[in-house]
């Protein structure tokens, strides 16, 4: 469901690699400032970084720049970050891109899929601390032989600022059912936290505009537009009954930024109280239009059954 911005492409493929090897120094204390990385500017603004001169570094490493006064970060926390990217080539530095531009945070769960360098500068901030830290070739290099045939990835330079952590997302939608439907679909709510049944086999013929029904109306805060959600969700193809993705499926629910997915949830979702249940007709126009996906043929209307269970 998600897609990244392009100009942060790289960073979901660096941050949820495999974990890789660290040069954290004796007891995981933190480095020096790694390989003369200089970062300016306050904590909570984009910050200013500036380059040494020469090779890039080819050993990871991290600096804690500002501890932070907030909870500590633990090992296992999921935790929402400012992220500011470059990549570091010895001459241009091209930078890549910061959550501070387009104003949506990224949340960052703090486990053994994180490389083992940012793990263990994550562990010394606390919330509203920032950190540095260079992923470089020796995490490149574990990367590429665990998915072999992959090209050696640039070093890469990341300035994160912790902002916080996510709310604690409801097991499933809670509120008051509303009676509401959407013809030619049908839903069934089997209640408590268990999965709702969509079934979208039917002869009608699909809407050309986004319809949007609320099944159970929750009591939470609105969703924004800007607002990261976590959700669960089921999708089928209107006509046909068939399936192409769900996360009750997978077991766990799926965080993203609202304005990372596609339009046909960017509008039908702003605005519905945390808590709530939603079935969704997209039409083609506000989904995937004519290019084909994997799972959805080209020119679908695609129906979503949504719970909202968090939105920050």
């Amino acid at each position: 469901m998600r897609r990244a911005m392009a100009a942060m492409a790289a960073v979901p493929l660096i941050f949820f690699a495999a974990a890789c090897g660290s040069d954290s120094g004796a007891g995981g204390a933190a480095q020096s400032q790694p390989a003369g990385v200089k970062v300016t500017g306050n904590v909570g603004a984009k910050p200013t970084v500036t380059f040494p001169s020469g090779t890039p570094a080819s050993k990871s490493s991290y600096e804690v720049l500002s501890a932070g006064t907030g909870p500590a970060v633990k090992a296992g926390d999921k935790v929402i970050v400012n992220l500011t990217v470059y990549d570091w080539d010895g001459k241009q530095n091209p930078f890549q891109g910061s959550t501070y531009d387009n104003k949506q945070p990224e949340t960052i769960p703090v486990d053994e899929q994180l490389p083992q360098v940012l793990r263990d500068g994550f562990t010394k901030v606390k919330h509203g601390g920032r950190l540095l830290a260079v992923l470089a070739a020796d995490a490149s290099q574990q990367q590429q032989q665990q998915q072999s045939q992959q090209p050696a990835a640039p070093t890469k330079v990341f300035v994160l600022d912790v902002v916080g952590s996510p709310p604690a997302p409801l097991k499933a939608a809670e509120g008051k059912e509303t009676g509401e439907t959407l013809k030619g679909v049908k839903v069934d709510s089997p209640g408590g936290d268990k999965a709702p049944t969509l079934t979208t086999k039917t002869k009608d013929k699909p809407a050309k505009e986004l319809v949007v029904k609320t099944l159970i109306e929750g009591t939470g805060k609105k969703v924004e537009p800007g607002n990261t959600l976590t959700v669960h969700y089921t999708g089928k193809i209107w006509g046909t009954d068939k399936e192409f993705d769900s996360s009750w499926g997978k077991g766990d629910p799926a965080s993203f930024p609202l304005g990372n997915v596609i339009q046909g949830w960017q509008k039908g979702l702003a605005g519905v109280p945390v808590g709530s249940r939603v079935v969704m007709s997209i039409p083609p126009d506000l989904g995937y239009g004519a290019q084909a996906q994997q799972n959805i043929p080209a020119n679908s209307t695609l129906v979503f059954v949504v719970d909202v269970l968090a939105a920050y």
